[in-house]
């Protein structure tokens, strides 16, 4: 018998690809969508009618309850979240109520309705802040250091809670950095892309960023939602690192995605400090051994490689917005 997944966030980019992934193991698709008339569903307009929307808010526990009563998942898998973290210092109080007490409500709706379900959250690399040792494992203390990231340290303490105490399915996915073609353009690899392809075809001048020197743990987001659902198969729930384990500089990208379109990038983008964030994050390099171990996982794409298939799509779409 097929299974019944829900996905909130499934417009976004690891929804999207989740929610591809389960169509293709012959899943029943529901995705999460907010009453807003902003909604935006580019990312799965080429499979919306395979999928069964419905809308409800984490903040909002009724209409959680009423969602889960409707779709009866197997598997519930959170992706819903305020997810651009410099602005999480512009609306900290609003990133906590979404990020971290919407997933208490969407924890104590399925308690209510359907506790035999298997529980996903997206957890984040950004729970460990500034860390004292690299890389960081599931056993490394966290430290946040953005209101991002602190939501996101309570949302993954409630959810071993409600495994530890209530005995809920629940696992969260300590995701680091994972990029792809449907990443957001306020976020700087996608930034840096578009800005390649968009100055190969002569559409815009420069590109201007931050700190170059800033590094990151960088991987694929098609490979990082399939950590998702190999937690979700497991005898039992846990926390997994799912991480690339290599530490790569943004001038690092910014060299690829030129290559890529034969450009010297130093004649063509220039920094500014205006741009950099608030806390910069160091050394935030993720150990996924446990993941390779326990679940079979490994990441397919290589940093190189990602950045010339983002490079790439951005080339393409462009084209076809030229052409259209």
């Amino acid at each position: 018998m097929a299974k019944t997944a829900l996905i909130t966030g499934i417009s976004g980019q690891d929804g999207s690809y989740l929610a591809e992934l389960l169509l293709g193991k012959e899943y029943r698709v529901y995705g999460m969508v907010r009453r807003s008339p902003t909604e935006y569903f580019e990312n799965i307009e080429h499979i919306k009618d395979r999928l069964v929307l419905k809308r409800a808010d984490l903040m909002d526990q009724i209409s959680l309850m009423e969602l889960i009563e409707q779709s009866q998942p197997d598997e519930i898998y959170n992706l819903a979240s305020y997810s651009f973290v410099p602005l999480s210092w512009d609306e900290p109080v609003l990133t906590a109520e979404h990020n971290g007490l919407g997933v208490a409500r969407l924890l104590e709706a399925i308690r209510r309705v359907k506790p035999d379900v298997h529980f996903y959250q997206a957890s984040s690399s950004e729970m460990f802040g500034k860390p004292e040792v690299c890389p960081q494992n599931e056993k490394t203390p966290f430290c946040p250091g953005t209101p991002y990231g602190s939501a996101k340290l309570y949302a993954h303490s409630i959810v071993g809670n409600y495994r530890d105490k209530l005995g809920l399915f629940s696992c969260s996915g300590i995701l680091y950095n994972h990029e792809s073609p449907r990443r957001g353009r306020d976020f700087v690899t996608r930034k840096i892309t578009l800005a390649a392809a968009r100055i190969k075809a002569g559409l815009q001048d420069k590109l201007i960023l931050g700190s170059l020197d800033a590094k990151r743990d960088w991987g694929y987001a098609k490979d990082y939602v399939y950590a998702m659902w190999l937690m979700l198969q497991q005898p039992q729930g846990d926390d997994f690192v799912i991480a690339s384990g290599e530490e790569h500089s943004v001038r690092d990208c910014v060299e690829i995605a030129f290559d890529q379109v034969k450009l010297d990038w130093r004649k063509l983008v220039e920094t500014d400090p205006s741009f950099v964030r608030q806390v910069e994050l160091s050394r935030l390099v993720g150990d996924a051994t446990k993941a390779r171990t326990k679940l079979g996982w490994k990441p397919s794409v290589s940093f190189d490689q990602l950045i010339r298939l983002m490079t790439d799509a951005d080339i393409a779409a462009v084209k076809r917005a030229q052409a259209a």
